[in-house]
């Protein structure tokens, strides 16, 4: 089995800078040191209300880190001029909600198809690969292949809920669903690279981790919240022992 690479989410030491309006903790200074400690990946979400990545953190992580960044980001005008300028290695598309705590479900590529089809050539045109957040459904899938997409990322929380809340019945169901929709993707367009993230902790990761063609998974809430009591290094170290399957 050929381990996915990880890509560490960093929101979360934003949302603590933030709580104060203070200059620490730097997401910056955490980027570097996740890619020290054998990150493949930084990702960051720059949400229109900017309520704990900032526009700056996008600009200073791209010049500071050389292991690729992916900008996550709403599919509209204002964060398209950003992406375009900044030029990260990767933008993930995903849906936004104001209200929300944290992304609640995957992107309606299919019903709003002409519009996402347009950001993600423009993006492309940019030098920017371009990754669809989506729900392991099969009609989802197909539209990002229509629409040319890079790769896609297949949203775990449903999974992630299920196990949290100890109904194993529920989170068989959503590992057989997320099983199926990789499979559709070998069997349609095998061009299209799979990641995978949302909720994913070191108690439930390995089961995704395993699935053959799962290219990254993007973890942060969980890995930020053991570096509470480990050390931001040490927690990414753990995370990715845990994907090997490793204690």
């Amino acid at each position: 089995m050929n381990t996915p690479k990880l890509g560490v989410n960093i929101d979360h030491i934003a949302t603590l800078r933030q709580a104060r309006g203070v200059g620490y903790p730097s997401p910056i200074k955490a980027a570097v040191e996740c890619e020290q400690a054998g990150a493949e990946g930084i990702t960051l979400h720059l949400r229109e209300d900017r309520r704990h990545i900032q526009d700056a953190d996008v600009y200073q992580i791209k010049e500071q880190i050389t292991i690729p960044m992916n900008l996550e980001m709403a599919a509209t005008s204002e964060m398209l001029d950003i992406a375009r300028d900044v030029k990260p290695e990767w933008v993930c598309l995903v849906p936004e909600k104001r209200q929300e705590l944290t992304t609640e479900g995957g992107l309606d590529v299919l019903g709003q198809e002409p519009w996402i089809e347009e950001v993600v050539t423009s993006l492309k045109e940019a030098g920017c690969q371009v990754s669809l957040f989506i729900d392991p459904d099969v009609t989802q899938i197909d539209a990002a292949i229509r629409i040319h997409a890079d790769a896609i990322e297949i949203h775990t929380g449903a999974y992630a809920e299920a196990g949290l809340e100890n109904n194993s019945e529920a989170e068989a169901k959503e590992l057989n669903r997320i099983i199926a929709a990789v499979k559709h993707v070998q069997s349609t367009n095998n061009d299209l690279l799979v990641n995978a993230g949302h909720g994913l902790t070191r108690d439930n990761v390995y089961k995704i981790a395993k699935i053959d063609g799962i290219n990254e998974l993007n973890i942060g809430h969980a890995l930020i919240a053991d570096a509470l009591f480990m050390g931001l290094s040490d927690a990414v170290v753990a995370m990715k022992n845990a994907m090997a399957g490793q204690s």
